[in-house]
């Protein structure tokens, strides 16, 4: 059947979005009604402080086909050293929340100690594997201490696992997949001078890949200089199936299968 036939609708999910985020959250039905007119049906929000978090949920709370996580984003380990396992378990129990983070490493700013950073990142991963939830992993200028630390704590005890807004090198790729990760790409990968990650993203399996505009931010050509918005993930997915050899309805069944294969309480 024909892409834009009557009776053909394509269906994306957004990863990976904040939508109580300034620029989005002063308009956020607009926001989520834009998104619904260009096939995106599904969005998890995505929390990175605890005062965010009511919010977050709330939002899915209010939302169909809107999820939420709970975590603590690096930059905010310093300021949130009483967040351990057992508070984000609680938290996660929520209906409408299926992950945990985002967490991981940023040693490109370092806004938190690397310490820190580090154990708000173990406490993060123990609340995963207790709870079965996915792992959102943020890492940036730190693969090799975030490969580490996934590498140490799976030998522990399994949990599944996405690495958000991959910008990462090959060799690391290779190690998430090996693990059980899914990788998910943002609008970067349709940017001009992200020829190495385009290299990666055409050989991330289709099983195991998901797709995400971590909305405000970094808005996919053709949007660029916009705020982001979920609406914008449907431009991602037809720049990788160019790059991938595929059709947007292909891209798009695919990687939202795989949004609730890897999320599977919002299957549930």
């Amino acid at each position: 059947m024909e892409a834009g036939s009557p009776y053909f609708v394509t269906m994306f999910a957004d990863s990976h979005c904040h939508l109580n985020y300034a620029g989005l959250a002063e308009r956020q039905s607009e926001v989520l009604a834009a998104a619904r007119a260009r096939g995106v049906d599904t969005m998890l929000n995505i929390s990175t402080r605890e005062r965010e978090w009511g919010d977050v949920v709330g939002t899915a709370d209010r939302e169909a086909g809107v999820w939420a996580s709970v975590g603590i984003h690096p930059h905010e380990a310093d300021a949130h050293p009483e967040i351990d396992a057992a508070k984000l378990i609680a938290a996660a129990a929520h209906p409408r929340v299926v992950a945990i983070g985002e967490t991981g490493l940023d040693y490109y700013y370092d806004h938190s100690d690397r310490e820190r950073q580090q154990a708000s990142f173990r406490a993060h991963i123990a609340a995963s594997r207790e709870t079965g939830l996915p792992l959102i992993v943020h890492t940036r200028d730190a693969e090799a201490d975030t490969a580490a630390i996934l590498r140490d704590e799976m030998g522990q005890g399994t949990y599944p696992g996405v690495i958000h807004c991959f910008t990462a090198s090959a060799d690391f790729a290779r190690t998430a997949l090996d693990l059980g990760f899914y990788i998910s790409l943002s609008g970067i990968v349709t940017f001009k001078n992200a020829k190495d990650l385009q290299a990666v993203a055409a050989t991330i399996p289709e099983d195991r890949l998901l797709i995400e505009t971590d909305a405000p931010f970094l808005a996919p050509v053709p949007n660029r200089g916009k705020t982001c918005e979920p609406a914008y993930v449907a431009d991602t997915a037809a720049f990788l199936a160019r790059l991938r050899g595929t059709s947007v309805d292909e891209l798009a069944e695919s990687t939202r299968g795989n949004f609730f294969a890897l999320f599977a309480k919002a299957a549930a």
